[in-house]
C-alpha cells in the first residue's frame, strides 16, 4: 500500500475540500510556510511502506526560510532553532553522534516520517493554522500507521504530542514519551530521555534495519 491509496478516502471527502480551499486562499492573501510545495513533504519522503518511526511536532517553524515540510527540520541556509539545537544534544549525548546538517531529509528517507500535526503556518505568527482542520488528517495518518502496521516506534515529545498516544495501539508499537525539546521544557526530562538509542534497540530486537541518526 502507498499513501496514494491510504489517504484516498479522506482527500476525496468534502472536509478535505473545504480544507484545501482554506489553505489556498491563506497561501494567496499571506505569506505561509513552508512554501506550498513542501506542504506534504513528510509524506512525498517517507512512504507509508517504510514508516518505521513517527515524530510528532505542533505546526511548522513561522519565520522566514526556517520550515520545510519536516518537523523540527530546518532548511540549511538558516540556523538551527534552539528546539533542534537541543535534539542534536541529546543526540550526541545518546549515541556520541555529532550532527551538523540541520536538514533532517536523510532521517525522512530512512523510514522517520516527521509529521506536523498541523501541516502549515502564517509568516510569523505560530499556530496560526491550528482551527483550518489540519489535525484531522494528520490525526488519520497517524491512525493509519497504528493499525495498519506494526513495530513503529512514536516519539511523543510534549504534553501536545502526548495527546496522539489515544491513537496508537501500545501492544503493537513502541511509544517514547518526555518533555518537549524546547528551552522551556528541555531539562524537565527531555535531556537525559535517549530516544535515539532506544529507537534502535527495539527496532534490532523486531529485526527491523536500525536509523543512521
Amino acid at each position: 500500500m502507498d499513501w496514494k491509496e491510504i489517504l484516498a478516502p479522506i482527500k476525496k471527502s468534502a472536509y478535505f475540500e473545504d480544507l484545501w480551499k482554506n489553505v489556498l486562499s491563506e497561501y494567496a492573501n499571506t505569506q505561509c510556510f513552508p512554501p506550498r510545495k513542501q506542504i506534504f513533504r513528510a509524506l512525498e519522503l517517507t512512504s507509508f511502506q517504510d514508516v518505521r518511526v513517527v515524530i510528532i511536532g505542533q505546526d511548522p517553524y513561522h519565520n522566514d526560510g526556517q520550515a520545510n515540510g519536516l518537523c523540527f527540520s530546518v532548511s540549511e541556509s538558516v540556523s538551527a532553532p534552539p528546539s533542534l539545537k537541543n535534539i542534536f544534544t541529546e543526540l550526541q549525548s545518546d549515541t556520541g553522534i555529532e550532527r551538523t546538517r540541520k536538514d533532517l531529509e536523510d532521517w525522512a528517507k530512512q523510514g522517520v516520517l516527521l509529521l506536523n500535526a498541523t501541516l502549515t503556518v502564517r509568516a510569523h505568527s505560530p499556530n496560526s493554522h491550528k482551527d483550518l482542520g489540519w489535525e484531522r488528517f494528520t490525526d488519520f495518518v497517524i491512525s493509519q500507521i497504528a493499525d495498519k502496521k506494526e513495530h513503529v516506534v512514536f516519539i511523543l515529545w510534549g504534553a501536545f504530542a502526548q495527546k496522539k498516544e489515544e491513537l496508537i495501539d501500545s501492544s503493537k508499537h513502541l511509544i517514547i514519551k518526555s518533555a518537549h525539546p524546547s528551552p522551556f521544557s528541555v531539562y524537565r526530562g527531555f535531556y537525559g530521555s535517549k530516544p535515539f538509542s532506544k529507537v534502535n534497540a527495539y527496532l534490532s530486537r523486531n529485526n527491523l534495519p536500525e536509523i543512521k541518526w
